[in-house]
């Protein structure tokens, strides 16, 4: 009896997702806009944390971050792909500036 066993593997299909890491010392919320689609926010990420992660929809997205006690308000845009984990760090600068992290989930 000959047994045979395969292993395959494909790409990931897992929901791409978001969470934010501010690095200020300052409270931030970030807005998420799609091109297409609702806008969605990541409110009171706390100096010096990481919020949780949020699923996000596949596509073009442009983020803004409003700091408190200041009045440099950073902004990105970047292309969400499935399979993807973003971390979206607000950079401790002088301008505060985002910086997008990427790993496979």
């Amino acid at each position: 009896m000959v047994i045979l066993l395969g292993l395959f593997s494909a790409c990931s299909e897992d929901d791409p997702s978001i969470r934010v890491r501010n690095d200020l010392d300052a409270k931030a919320n970030v807005q998420l806009k799609p091109q297409v689609g609702s806008t969605l926010n990541i409110n009171d990420v706390q100096g010096e944390s990481m919020s949780g992660e949020t699923v996000l929809q596949e596509g073009v997205w442009d983020a803004t971050a409003s700091i408190q006690s200041s009045n440099a308000d950073p902004t990105i845009n970047f292309d969400v792909k499935s399979g993807i984990r973003y971390t979206l760090v607000i950079v401790n600068t002088e301008p505060p500036v985002f910086e997008l992290l990427t790993e496979d989930k």
